[in-house]
């Protein structure tokens, strides 16, 4: 109110020194003009505007627990995970977004964006100061001593949930819409997600049959014991969904590495390549000792995968879910 009444007693003063020059004293029918236009501004300043109510603060809960309060939505972003970087640009929040991790990579204009250094390796902190940020989006991934090293410099930081389910992932998208100010355009891109996953699953629930599926992380080091997913990893959750059975989904741990000789036994029907982009082949596959005695080798059911449709939890899981569906129920998407 105070900013209000300023602005029309000003105005009121300007008014009666440009009237002072045109005639001294004139007035209009006969009053004075001072007075009607303090007595206006004294009216509005009387009446409080309903448009100059203050906006509610942003509370969020990150995963740890602790409750962020923002005054307004963060305008000046870095974002240390992949997929906190594809689901800002996914709700409409790109260009709030001032710097990224070393390996983000889409969508394509996000190479553009200034380098931080990696949750692998080594933040640039410097760096990260230089580019002035009112909050820095972590992944659970990101270590207490990289937090630390971030906050006792001043930065704010936020640890985003890692979700393992479809839902957990639409909170997840809530949550960066609620921290950016986004939140209207982000229920439409949800409500069109969740579209895109019933088409799915309705399909699915069509098949005769549940393929046993391998999905292979990492056979790169090792090719006799390679990397793949356990129980509870959102890659299991979309093998699940895109209906077929992980033929690690027993093994303990998330992570896990599993020989060849177990795996030939289990005999998968499908085998998921999520290591393509390191250079594995589907021929190198077969070339494999003993592997010719999969199923999946075999009959040919060993397709190249862009894991990151699966292991960034973020809307392009959808993706990785219809594709995950062809490859391992083609019969049902001809």
């Amino acid at each position: 109110m105070k900013r209000v009444y300023t602005i029309f007693t000003l105005m009121a003063l300007l008014l009666t020194l440009l009237l002072s020059a045109c005639g001294g004293n004139s007035t209009t029918d006969n009053q004075p003009s001072q007075p009607v236009a303090n007595n206006a501004a004294n009216q509005l300043a009387e009446e409080p505007a309903e448009d100059e109510e203050p906006a509610p603060a942003i509370e969020v809960v990150d995963s740890l627990g602790e409750t962020l309060v923002l005054t307004a939505p963060a305008q000046r972003i870095i974002s240390l995970a992949p997929s906190i970087t594809e689901i800002l640009f996914a709700i409409g929040a790109g260009d709030q977004v001032v710097g990224r991790e070393d390996f983000a990579n889409y969508p394509e204009e996000v190479v553009a964006l200034p380098s931080i250094g990696g949750t692998w390796g080594e933040l640039n902190v410097e760096a990260m100061l230089a580019l002035e940020p009112d909050l820095i989006l972590a992944a659970p991934l990101t270590t207490q001593e990289q937090v630390a090293s971030m906050t006792d410099v001043g930065l704010n930081v936020f640890l985003m949930p890692n979700p393992t389910t479809m839902e957990g992932m639409y909170d997840l998208l809530r949550t960066a819409a609620k921290i950016t100010g986004h939140e209207e355009e982000t229920e439409d891109l949800i409500a069109d997600l969740i579209t895109r996953v019933d088409a799915v699953t309705a399909v699915v629930a069509e098949a005769e049959t549940t393929p046993v599926v391998f999905y292979e992380l990492d056979g790169t080091s090792d090719p006799a014991a390679p990397w793949t997913t356990g129980p509870g990893t959102f890659i299991d959750t979309l093998i699940t969904m895109a209906g077929g059975k992980n033929v690690s989904g027993d093994l303990d741990g998330a992570w896990v590495q599993i020989s060849a000789e177990e795996l030939i036994s289990r005999n998968p029907d499908v085998i998921i390549l999520g290591d393509a982009i390191w250079g594995v082949t589907v021929e190198s596959v077969g070339q494999r000792a003993g592997w010719e005695a999969i199923h999946a080798v075999s009959a040919g059911t060993v397709y190249p995968f862009n894991d990151d449709l699966a292991s960034r939890p973020g809307p392009r899981l959808v993706d990785g879910l219809e594709e995950l569906a062809r490859l391992i129920h083609p019969e049902l998407f001809e």
